[in-house]
């Protein structure tokens, strides 16, 4: 059976890209980045903030629900399946079901804060920028109080601080035992 990874981090961090890598390690694979799935929605969108109201929760739960049967689908034909999303102040609950499944295996991707607010700077500028660098503040620390709990879980917590995206993917798959 074809692994199923969940990889997750505050902004950033490079989640996308170092699941992106990860999936094409693998013969045959696909990349679900969740991000992607909630700006499908056309009009109406919720983005995140520090307040999360009922809609922004619905939007999230709706891709998240989504993600996790296209992830069954393609891991029941064969194919090694990376999810990106980002950790949210609920605790990822819509994927509870998912990470108990034999095979997959929950990765948080956790640099410094520092390194992420870093990495925002060289991709993100102008009022993206700022918006993503409020983020990686509130996503830290919502997410800070939580890696312990996570890594006792079983998650795979890595410090990816001067890390390239090729040795992030070595780690996780070495960790991962795939």
């Amino acid at each position: 059976m074809q692994p199923i990874f969940l990889v997750v981090g505050g902004p950033g961090v490079g989640k996308s890209t170092t699941s992106r890598a990860l999936a094409a390690s693998f013969a045959s694979s696909i990349h679900l980045p969740v991000d992607d799935l909630r700006h499908m929605v056309v009009s109406g969108l919720a983005l995140p903030s520090p307040a999360w109201d009922e809609e922004l929760v619905r939007q999230i739960r709706l891709a998240r629900e989504a993600a996790v049967r296209m992830a069954g689908a393609y891991a029941a034909a064969g194919f090694a399946v990376v999810l990106d999303d980002f950790y949210d102040p609920h605790g990822l609950e819509e994927y509870r079901e998912l990470l108990s499944r034999p095979g997959t295996v929950g990765v948080v991707l956790y640099p410094t804060a520092e390194e992420a607010r870093r990495r925002n700077a060289e991709r993100s500028t102008g009022e993206e920028g700022a918006y993503i660098d409020g983020a990686i503040a509130h996503a830290y620390s919502v997410l800070g109080p939580a890696v312990g709990r996570l890594a006792e879980e079983g998650w795979l917590v890595l410090d990816t601080t001067g890390m390239d995206v090729a040795a992030v993917v070595v780690a996780i798959r070495e960790r991962a035992g795939v």
